[in-house]
């Protein structure tokens, strides 16, 4: 057959659509069978008895597959398996498959190429995208060694569902070896022992690998819709592995990206530019003020507004993004996408093995979420806020200083304020509408909830922090004179004596704030009371005409009164009439309540921008963007877990009951730069703690979860499908929210790592290390108070989890140079108590790689018996053909590590790739 092209591999994957093929006319050919959303063809390859051109020199050999179309008679290079070494009868890692929308059918032939690589560092075919060079010479590096042709039809049709093809040189002529390909099918246990494996190929790095394009539908098809909604782009490998008693187990490993990547951080932008436009409103709702206050309102205004046109700017250009769902590693500098976070994907494994349970083990891969853009020159968040908070106590600023947690305390209570307001006048007017229609049961619920919001209402200014600000507002009006200097006080508490100061450029601290002799600090008391006292004379003439209505219903039914009575009792007895009065009084009440609380309450966040322009605002975009970052990751975390558990009855108690864990591994150092990412990290993850969950049912076909709330109180939306909504606890169903408990374990392994143990400072991965320990001693309290032992998975005991808190205690303590055993033992923790996976480096393309392939291999090896002899072998497979070198070639367009010989000596043994998956490469 006449050869007309030849594409690269990577072209050919998007080698002619089904859409084209159909205008081609090919329904003509016979079509494969298969089940839907399955791959259409698989098949794994192996070769025996290969003659070698120098008789001196073991072989390297590998295969390239090859299509050849039957409308258009062309080959097109496909792909190609990995590169075998030292010996002459091959057992190829990498299979072959064919994805459901490929034009593949029983008249294709398909070309099998062998070649035996002379240099692997030299053949750059199957490690790099050469966009420029479609075609590489045949001669670098490896030699041609034979060639076969089969027909797909004569493969599937085939009694054993297998062929032995003689390769041949390229005249045809001599025969140098054969090629075997066998048919696989997904979801069949290989039959056998795996004895042959174990002394046949001790030379070759592992068994069977093959790669599949199919969604894992693990969870059930009911399932498949709304993570549809959020996963994206899977890739799948398959591998089989013997185990320690010489059976077959399977593994699936799965790769997928997020649409959450870009989802979470626009509704982030959006949710902080609402916020800060209300903020700005409240600021300039303050009213008149003394030049020295106006003045500095006006400079926190100017300063708000260029940040809030930053996030609108921010906002308008994601909204232009298609593509990937994904930002890539080498983007980690891009300003417009420093609110995504870096190569977020989730990594699944699947076990299959003959006399266990099916087993699925999710890790969410990330990049460490961290404000590349603004740098760290000056270190990350967790030395910023505190340095900051700092210079706030102690430099003379022209203005009040109130603490972080009297800050925290005001944003709360307008939020309650704006919350809460149309609520109670929402029930306000179904109040009335309910004594319009004279119902005495829809009066009593619209009593209900007005008294409960009301009563919520009022409690909200129950706090010495409105008080105080109240009066320090009041000192800021104009025309305000003091008589008096300013005392320190030692308390705040209610009641305590208030003294004057004479200037308030004088006032530096909320200890000192002054005290007017004209100021009746007891008005707002008695403002906010009439609030209470109002809607005490709503509920006392509720109660009258329900119990006039009663004893009218009595009197009817004693003796039927005359036609005039009854006009005259119903005329007297207008509800509406005599309910309207007071609840307008309710209302004003609350109104005057509400400007009050809502000046005194924004003169306070004034305080807190004016003592830091603009380097509070700047540490505020920072811990935006890195919060950002980090809940994207816990959000596709958190909807994963929900899916994976549906159908545990004990998850789905401790979910509502204790919370969820979710426990992030560290891989960064502390030395340099990294050091302000991990800080950066360590306060992302932490504010994760004031993140709540509710799960809803679903009203459509969007599954997109939704968020709503301020910083430092979100509220995460998922919705789900009616079926699976229904598989929920009634408390879950409910709308109850909830919580998260985040912890962080970092442990640097490379050679900056080095530098830092012996040259640097550890104490910030010490600290943050033994502060989480704590975080997560206090879950597992929780957890044990709370929940039966049978709530544990089936294979684990309390006294195995006390163990493992104690021994990663001691290894936590010991301060040992990369002790990567604080990692492992935080992650079978993890796994023990339910909890979501999450391992971090700068990227997440290199060290996580090596990490997350050690911790699967690790899993097959002490849960599913994977041969000891095995291990490494599985590792090298994983690294080298597995899901990882898949994401290293998603962001940096070529198959290898970023890491180079005197960097891999640094690293701890089993975190060091396999030879000839690494070298230079951008990251």
């Amino acid at each position: 057959m006449e050869i007309k092209e030849e594409r690269s591999s990577e072209e050919t994957r998007q080698f002619l659509p089904s859409s084209q093929a159909d205008s081609l006319g090919e329904p003509q050919f016979t079509s494969i069978q298969r089940i839907a959303d399955e791959p259409k063809l698989e098949f794994s390859l192996a070769c025996k008895d290969l003659v070698a051109v120098n008789r001196d020199r073991k072989l390297n050999t590998f295969i390239q597959v090859s299509v050849v179309h039957p409308a258009e008679h062309t080959l097109t290079r496909y792909s190609s398996t990995e590169i075998v070494e030292g010996t002459r009868d091959p057992l190829f890692l990498t299979g072959v498959t064919f994805p459901p929308e490929y034009p593949i059918y029983e008249e294709t032939k398909i070309k099998l190429t062998v070649y035996d690589v002379k240099d692997k560092s030299q053949d750059t075919v199957r490690t790099c995208v050469l966009p420029d060079q479609k075609e590489q010479k045949a001669d670098v590096g490896r030699s041609f060694l034979g060639c076969t042709t089969f027909r797909v039809g004569d493969l599937v049709k085939s009694k054993d569902q297998q062929l032995t093809l003689t390769l041949r040189t390229s005249d045809g002529g001599k025969t140098v070896g054969t090629i075997e390909v066998n048919l696989v099918k997904m979801g069949e246990l290989e039959a056998g022992e795996t004895d042959h494996i174990a002394t046949d190929a001790q030379d070759q790095k592992c068994a069977l690998v093959r790669e599949c394009t199919a969604t894992e539908g693990i969870s059930g098809k009911d399932n498949l819709p709304s993570l549809n909604a959020v996963l994206k782009n899977p890739i799948c490998k398959l591998y089989r592995f013997p185990t320690s008693d010489n059976k077959w187990m399977r593994i699936r490993e799965q790769m997928a990206e997020t649409t959450l990547s870009f989802h979470v951080p626009k509704e982030l932008i959006n949710l902080h530019i609402k916020e800060d436009m209300r903020r700005n409103q409240e600021l300039k709702d303050l009213g008149e003020l003394a030049p020295h206050w106006d003045n500095m309102r006006r400079s926190v205004i100017a300063h708000c507004d260029q940040m809030l046109t930053m996030y609108q700017d921010t906002l308008a250009e994601l909204g232009k993004h298609t593509g990937s769902s994904f930002k890539s590693s080498c983007s980690k500098g891009e300003k417009t996408l420093e609110f995504i976070p870096i190569n977020l994907h989730l990594q699944r494994m699947h076990v299959h093995s003959p006399r266990l349970k099916d087993a699925l083990y999710d890790v969410i891969t990330v990049g460490a979420p961290a404000a590349h853009v603004q740098g760290f020159k000056n270190g990350g968040l967790r030395k910023l806020l505190s340095k900051f908070e700092a210079e706030r106590r102690n430099t003379g600023y022209q203005c009040i200083y109130y603490s972080p947690e009297n800050t925290a305390k005001a944003k709360e209570v307008l939020s309650n304020i704006n919350h809460l307001q149309p609520l109670i006048s929402s029930h306000a007017d179904l109040l009335l509408n309910s004594a319009s229609q004279h119902s005495p049961d829809s009066l009593k619920n619209s009593l209900k909830m007005l008294s409960e919001k009301t009563e919520l209402f009022v409690h909200a200014f129950k706090d010495q922090l409105v008080r105080s600000a109240l009066l320090a507002l009041y000192t800021a009006r104009p025309g305000c004179v003091l008589k008096k200097p300013a005392m320190p006080r030692n308390s705040v508490e209610e009641g305590g004596d208030l003294q004057h100061q004479d200037h308030p450029s004088q006032i530096k601290r909320q200890d000192s704030i002054p005290h007017h002799s004209e100021y009746d600090e007891e008005e707002w008391d008695r403002v906010w009371a009439n609030v209470g006292k109002s809607l005490n004379c709503v509920i006392a003439m509720v109660d009258r005409l329900l119990e006039k209505d009663n004893l009218s219903n009595i009197k009817e039914g004693e003796n039927d009164p005359p036609a005039a009575d009854c006009k005259v009792l119903h005329t007297g007895g207008d509800w509406y009439e005599q309910l309207y009065p007071l609840v307008i009084t309710l209302k004003d009440c609350m109104g005057e309540v509400v400007t009050r609380a809502k000046q005194s309450m924004a003169f306070v966040l004034l305080q807190e921008l004016a003592c830091g322009l603009p380097q509070c605002l700047m540490l505020t975009l920072r811990r935006d963007i890195v919060f950002s970052q980090a809940l994207a990751g816990l959000v596709c975390g958190f909807i994963i877990k929900l899916h994976t558990g549906l159908h545990d009855q004990g998850f789905l108690q401790q979910l509502h009951t204790v919370g969820l864990l979710v426990q992030y591994e560290g891989l960064l150092s502390t030395y340099s730069e990294e050091a302000g990412m991990l800080e950066d990290m360590a306060v992302g993850i932490s504010d994760l703690q004031k993140v709540m969950f509710k799960v809803i049912e679903a009203k459509s076909e969007d599954f997109l979860p939704i968020i709503t709330g301020r910083r430092e109180h979100y509220i995460i939306e998922v919705q789900l499908p009616g079926k699976m909504f229904e598989l929920l606890p009634q408390e879950i169903k409910e709308g109850k929210l909830l919580r998260m408990y985040p912890v962080l374990f970092n442990v640097g392994i490379n050679e900056q790592q080095t530098f830092a143990d012996r040259f640097g400072d550890t104490t910030l991965q010490e600290n943050i290390n033994q502060e989480n320990l704590e975080l997560l001693k206090e879950y597992y309290k929780l957890f044990t108070e709370k929940m039966p032992p049978d709530c544990l998975p089936h294979f684990q005991e309390q006294n195995d989890l006390k163990g493992l808190l104690e021994n990663l205690h001691q290894n936590i303590q010991a301060k040992k140079r990369k002790n990567v055993e604080i990692m492992w033992l935080a992650a079978t923790i993890c796994r023990k108590l339910n909890g979501v996976r999450f391992t971090c480096c700068k990227s997440a393309k290199d060290r996580t790689s090596m990490s997350v392939t050690l911790e699967q291999c690790s899993i097959l090896r002490d849960e599913h018996q994977l041969h000891k002899d095995f291990f490494i072998r599985a590792l090298d497979c994983m690294r080298r053909e597995g899901c990882r070198i898949e994401n290293v070639l998603k962001n940096v367009k070529c198959r290898k590590y970023a890491f180079n010989m005197i960097q891999l000596m640094a690293f701890p043994k089993y975190y060091r790739p396999p030879e000839g998956t690494y070298g230079k490469a951008d990251t």
